[in-house]
């Protein structure tokens, strides 16, 4: 019949998204871990729980990469924010004490370019090898009109498992814990909205633009050895709040966080922010990490040990307060 429509016509081509199946099985199947049951290209992924645990508790998290992903369409910089979406996630839930046992991301974009969207899965399968979780699944989609041209749209969530007599949360916290600080990256994935406002339409460096677009650090492996050795009363993953946000959430009532900023040597990248956008001190705590990416608060006789194992996996660790008591809801205060 002539003038037949199809849906490559109509802007959605199922060849090509065929093919990137294809292309990134490779790369799944290096992040497998021995539970994973069956490959990509199913309907639903499988995965049973490790054997070793005795009564597991499944932890997740979702999020995505937020405004970040307009500054890797200007740059055309697409390998890194993978790293970033997977982060995001694993990094939530070790703040429980789990451990990320898969992953699942989904990709979508207005016409699907194959060699973009391979960059961003490789990506993301360089995120779960770091995490050590399995990319078992996802789902890619060409939305026709709904997105500006050459643009897409990052989401994913992450399960894991954690002994329930080893599940970390505020009760546990006390007066007299120590604060230990885990070295961020830069700004991770959060502040964007506010760092493209800094950056206008103006060209970057390529050291700004490295900075900007250095991947969120995933802190998994290291704490998890930590873990085994030492007892941890509350872990806090510092995103979007920064840490006057996101460290009063694991806290008990009755206690604050007392950090002291001067013991870390705040990265260059954000006195670059704060300076060339005028940014107010307050506004710098409320909206970045400000080079605190993890957060371990735990016994103060066992912080130096704790320490040594997390340096000796490769992070960099201070020691950046304390945990005080104090009267009304929990809060963090910078010093």
């Amino acid at each position: 019949m002539a003038n037949e429509l199809s849906y490559r016509e109509a802007g959605v081509d199922t060849d090509a998204g065929d093919a990137l199946v294809e292309a990134i099985k490779p790369f799944a199947k290096r992040t497998l871990r021995p539970e994973v049951m069956g490959g990509i290209g199913g309907f639903g992924a499988l995965c049973e729980i490790p054997k070793k645990y005795k009564s597991p508790v499944l932890v997740s998290s979702t999020d995505g990469v937020g405004t970040k992903l307009k500054l890797a369409f200007k740059l055309n910089r697409h390998g890194t924010v993978g790293i970033d979406l997977v982060a995001m996630s694993v990094n939530d839930i070790l703040t429980t004490g789990a451990e990320p046992l898969f992953f699942l991301d989904y990709y979508v974009c207005e016409k699907l370019d194959k060699r973009v969207a391979e960059s961003v899965i490789k990506g993301i399968a360089a995120g779960c090898q770091q995490a050590g979780c399995a990319l078992i699944g996802g789902e890619t989609a060409e939305h026709p009109d709904a997105f500006p041209k050459d643009e897409y749209d990052l989401a994913g969530f992450a399960v894991g498992v954690v002994e329930r007599e080893r599940i970390i949360d505020a009760h546990l916290v006390r007066p007299g814990d120590a604060i230990l600080g885990l070295a961020s990256s830069g700004p991770h994935s959060n502040g964007y909205s506010l760092i493209r406002r800094i950056i206008g339409g103006e060209p970057l460096s390529s050291d700004i633009a490295d900075s900007l677009m250095e991947p969120t650090r995933i802190y998994v492996k290291p704490v998890l050895k930590m873990l085994a050795a030492v007892p941890v009363h509350g872990l806090a993953h510092i995103t979007g709040g920064g840490l006057v946000g996101n460290v009063p959430r694991i806290l008990p009532p009755g206690t604050r966080a007392l950090i002291k900023k001067d013991s870390w040597l705040r990265p260059d990248i954000f006195t670059w922010l704060q300076q060339t956008g005028s940014v107010a001190e307050e506004e710098m705590w409320r909206v970045f990490n400000c080079g605190i990416g993890m957060v371990v608060v735990l016994p103060r006789e066992k912080a130096q040990m704790a320490r040594m194992l997390l340096e000796r996996e490769g992070e960099l660790v201070y020691d950046i307060g304390a945990i005080e008591e104090a009267a009304g809801e929990p809060e963090a205060v910078i010093v």
